[in-house]
């Protein structure tokens, strides 16, 4: 299904007024602009749930030859939400670093996210994260990265260059 992006809704409250909702629109700069999406992160019980679909991802490539490898990609919730593209050579810098609100070592920053597998392209993923709620990630920045995360190296996990980026903002619809 590459191109296509369907989204899964958030767990439904079953009494009560609805849980926070945000999304992101991913798009591709200057090194994959083929590569568009989106991101949906839903308050649930004790944390939120983060749903991303994103297509146009370039292949697959092992590592060699010196060159680290092209996927799966390192994704993360990053400090700003500013996905000017500046050098194109290293677009999407004013994003600034992984989120880390409480100063921790990279591997355990609250935008640390799992990494994306694609495939032909396409990636979709589900996940909770008990790091922050929803009205935390609204205003910062999603980017899809070119190489894995380690979630060891320091500061940001060899993750290469930025690929696509997404201001988070908030849903006018409920979960």
């Amino acid at each position: 299904m590459v191109g296509v992006i369907r989204w899964a809704p958030c767990p439904r409250v079953r009494c009560g007024a609805p849980p926070a909702a945000a999304f992101a629109h991913v798009r591709g700069g200057p090194l994959r602009p083929e590569i568009c999406g989106i991101a949906f992160i839903c308050d649930v019980p004790g944390g939120a749930e983060v749903h991303v679909e994103v297509a146009g991802l370039p292949p697959y490539r092992p590592a060699g030859d010196g060159r680290p490898p092209v996927g799966p990609h390192g994704f993360h919730l990053h400090e700003f939400g500013d996905c000017a593209v500046g050098d194109p050579a290293e677009p999407f810098k004013a994003a600034g670093e992984h989120w880390n609100p409480g100063g921790r070592l990279h591997g355990d920053h609250a935008g640390d996210f799992p990494v994306l597998f694609s495939n032909d392209g396409y990636a979709c993923m589900t996940f909770f994260t008990n790091r922050f709620r929803t009205a935390d990630a609204i205003g910062k920045a999603i980017i899809v990265h070119e190489n894995p995360d380690d979630y060891r190296t320091q500061p940001a996990g060899a993750s290469g260059k930025r690929l696509a980026c997404g201001i988070v903002r908030p849903a006018r619809w409920f979960c």
